[in-house]
């Protein structure tokens, strides 16, 4: 077996929490709209405009905040008060200003590997938004490098395990999401380690690889560095 000598790290509900926040606007964002629509409808549009959107604002709360006040638009027929969008921005402000909670596990996990890897986070979103999030959560200076892609594919880990590692092929990417973190990994030639969060944003769903070789699951960090070890 190749030895590993690179891990990849996902942020976001990897390292600590954020899908919590999108829910809890999400919410808001519901009540200021119950007038206008039900909850399920009001939904389903402000998912597909998310997705509509991403070719435009990428990843991030500053692309999900102007989908809210697209939606809005959309189901008054462009008659939302102009102080409905007020509090939509407002919600959206607050999300960028909201403290950083690391998930169990995370402190020991990395002080673990760090003698043994080179460590890499590998995150997608808004540039300033992941640049507070990594200064705020004390863990930048941990790692090897630091990158903050647009999006996460077979190319992305190709090139980045080659400029910070040894390749692809003795690496290992960890993260909550299937379709970003993991996936596009093995298709890389990475391993790809799955660690479940409780809330995953649906355009991040996928199937599990479970028939591919390099695939595994942990349903903790706390769990990684014995998993590593025998790989």
């Amino acid at each position: 077996m190749t030895r590993l000598t690179t891990i990849g790290f996902d942020a976001d509900d990897t390292l600590w929490h954020n899908e919590q926040f999108f829910r809890l606007t999400q919410e808001r964002f519901t009540d200021l709209l119950a007038p206008h629509t039900d909850t399920e409808s009001l939904h389903e549009r402000l998912l597909a405009a998310e997705r509509r959107n991403l070719g435009h604002y990428g990843y991030g709360i500053k692309g999900f905040t102007l989908s809210m006040i697209e939606t809005a638009i959309e189901v008054t027929g462009g008659k939302i008060p102009a102080a409905v969008i007020a509090e939509i921005m407002e919600a959206g402000r607050e999300m960028l200003s909201h403290p950083i909670e690391l998930l169990p596990d995370v402190d020991q996990a990395i002080e673990t590997l760090a003698p043994d890897f080179r460590l890499v986070l590998i995150t997608k979103g808004d540039l300033l938004d992941q640049e507070r999030k990594l200064a705020q959560s004390g863990l930048g200076e941990r790692f090897d490098a630091v990158e903050i892609v647009s999006e996460k594919t077979a190319e992305t880990y190709d090139r980045l395990f080659r400029r910070h590692g040894d390749g692809a092929e003795r690496a290992v990417m960890i993260g909550n999401s299937l379709r970003s973190d993991v996936i596009p990994a093995l298709e890389a030639g990475s391993w790809g380690i799955h660690v479940p969060h409780d809330l995953t944003w649906e355009l991040e769903h996928a199937e599990p690889p479970r028939d591919h070789p390099r695939f595994r699951l942990v349903e903790r960090l706390g769990a990684l560095p014995e998993l590593l070890r025998r790989l």
